[in-house]
């Protein structure tokens, strides 16, 4: 048993509620009071709210973040016999999208030191789709942890063969790349508001960014049953994908926090490395590139004896994520890269997610960091 009586969080949004519960109890009662739960003002508000902080020329939100890359994926066409490329490293999402629209989810092996595509190995998978007969279609880049991929080099690789972009920024909301915004990269960019990420609801939501008008009528025609001019009027299949009043109102008020705590989570990821990188893989972050940190993730001797370790003393620790897509029994059958997925596979059994959030005391973290070092001496 612990000697501390109160186990530090994982994820503290307690905390967070504390701070702004007048605001949120009364953000939810303007809604009680009109009763546009569906569609009402602060969704449309919240959406502005999005544009001005990311510089999207457009925001859609929608009722989760899978459904937010299924979206895109629809308004593109994508289908069968479309090869979408997708790290084998990431949650299952990411590769569920495309194969529930009939498309084939292209596993591609990712970099160990930030997590995220690996362009060498998605070069490869290019060349691997063509000769099975597939169409090269849609590449989507997770910024995984929060931290954004290599954007550039992927989107110069992918519009080279005339491959289309999509952020899964699920995890990056509020990160920034080159000076750039989450949600301005690629051709299109989504996010996911569940509870644990950076900026996240009391519930599920999601949003698509894109500065394409197209897109955007499209992809809102979607979201709303394929709606045309008028809402009997269905000009397309479409989902029933929206974000709730309620979440839009919570969110509102959430974003008003944002800014701060993306800078205390910095803090708190900053602490992290320096008593950490002497001791295990510490995450590494280049110089133009700002995380989100919606998780800080390192790669220990001994992942096992560790998080044993660290339950003991009652620190909570997280695998993300136990098992590469690749090899997991729904999506095994998809292909891979012929070079293989190694470092993905490698990364499954080796990382492991200490407590992040913006609230986490130094004497917390120090005391985290502790725990790690003396492991690592055994």
């Amino acid at each position: 048993m612990s000697e501390y009586s109160s186990p530090t969080q994982f994820i503290d949004l307690v905390a967070q509620q504390k701070m702004i519960r007048p605001q949120l109890d009364a953000a939810i009662k303007r809604v009680l009071d009109h009763g546009q739960y569906i569609m009402g003002p602060e969704v449309k508000e919240f959406e502005s709210q999005l544009r001005d902080f990311t510089g999207a020329k457009h925001a859609l939100t929608c009722a989760n973040g899978t459904d937010a890359l299924t979206l895109v994926l629809m308004a593109w066409g994508i289908g069968s016999g479309d090869a979408v490329f997708v790290p084998s490293f990431t949650y299952v999402a990411t590769a569920e999208a495309p194969a529930q629209l009939g498309a084939t989810p292209f596993f591609v092996d990712v970099c160990d030191d930030n997590f995220n595509m690996d362009p060498t190995s998605f070069k490869q998978a290019i060349i691997d789709a063509r000769q099975l007969g597939l169409k090269p279609a849609v590449v989507i880049p997770v910024d995984l942890f929060g931290q954004p991929a290599d954007i550039d080099t992927l989107t110069e690789i992918a519009h080279a063969e005339n491959i289309k972009v999509l952020v899964d920024g699920a995890q990056s909301f509020g990160a920034m790349s080159k000076g750039r915004r989450v949600g301005t990269m690629g051709d299109a960019t989504t996010t996911s508001f569940f509870p644990a990420k950076p900026l996240g609801c009391y519930g599920d939501g999601g949003a698509v960014f894109t500065n394409i008008d197209e897109d955007a009528e499209v992809i809102n025609s979607i979201r709303l049953h394929g709606k045309g001019s008028q809402k009997y009027d269905n000009v397309r299949i479409g989902l029933n994908s929206r974000l709730d009043t309620i979440q839009a109102a919570i969110l509102i008020e959430k974003l008003k926090l944002f800014p701060q705590e993306l800078s205390l989570r910095s803090a708190v990821a900053k602490h992290y490395s320096a008593c950490l990188s002497s001791v295990c893989k510490v995450p590494i972050v280049s110089s133009d590139i700002q995380s989100a940190w919606a998780q800080y993730t390192i790669q220990p001797k001994n992942r096992h004896n560790l998080q044993s370790r660290l339950k003991d003393v009652g620190i909570p620790s997280v695998v993300y994520y136990p098992i590469a897509l690749s090899e997991q029994i729904g999506y095994k059958h998809y292909p891979s890269v012929s070079s293989g997925v190694g470092k993905s596979q490698l990364l499954s059994k080796t990382v492991l997610s200490l407590p992040m959030h913006p609230y986490l005391e130094e004497a917390d973290i120090s005391r985290i960091c502790s725990e790690v070092e003396k492991s690592s001496s055994k």
